[in-house]
């Protein structure tokens, strides 16, 4: 059995070591922020057919060569809740990766179908941060996240509500206009 007392467990105490951050407080978001996630990902064929196993999504237009022959698309489409499922895990590590609860997703879009071999590019910006009225440890923050594909079209976009904690509770943190409340 591994010694777990030998490892660092703690979050802080890791990226004090100089680890990569995961995730940031509320007062390390600026509105108008944009972060371009890392790193993108090819959507494999494997990946569309599992994930439709894997949530009972057996529509033929995901599955069968050829019935997508014959659509309109003629080929397969990778499911849709697959490509917002990938765009929000590529965001987590720059968004939501210290928040204690995603509380709203909004105006989920698919302007044009992913297909498998493509590759998926993703960036969020911040729209709005707010401190909580209530509890002085934490707030939220509205972001917008955008998917591309290797060609650059938008395949997906959506808007979400974080709430995510503070580093240091209280301080004053900048709203949506820049001025403190």
């Amino acid at each position: 059995m591994p010694d777990t007392e030998a490892v660092e467990t703690d979050q802080a105490a890791r990226e004090a070591s100089g680890a990569h951050p995961y995730g940031r407080y509320l007062e390390e978001f600026e509105v108008g922020a944009v972060y371009k996630h890392w790193p993108a990902k090819t959507v494999t064929e494997a990946d569309d057919h599992l994930f439709c196993l894997i949530t009972m999504n057996h529509h033929p237009l995901h599955l069968n060569d050829v019935y997508a022959a014959q659509s309109q698309q003629r080929r397969n489409v990778v499911v849709g809740p697959l490509v917002y499922s990938l765009a929000l895990g590529m965001s987590v590590s720059d968004i939501s990766g210290k928040a204690i609860a995603n509380l709203a997703t909004e105006e989920l879009k698919h302007p044009a179908p992913v297909f498998h071999g493509d590759t998926l590019f993703c960036e969020t910006e911040v729209l709005d941060v707010r401190p909580s009225q209530s509890k002085p440890d934490r707030g939220t923050v509205r972001v917008h996240t955008r998917v591309l594909n290797q060609d650059g079209l938008l395949v997906a976009e959506f808007k979400r509500l974080v709430l995510v904690p503070r580093k240091t509770p209280g301080e004053e943190t900048p709203g949506a206009d820049g001025n403190v409340e």
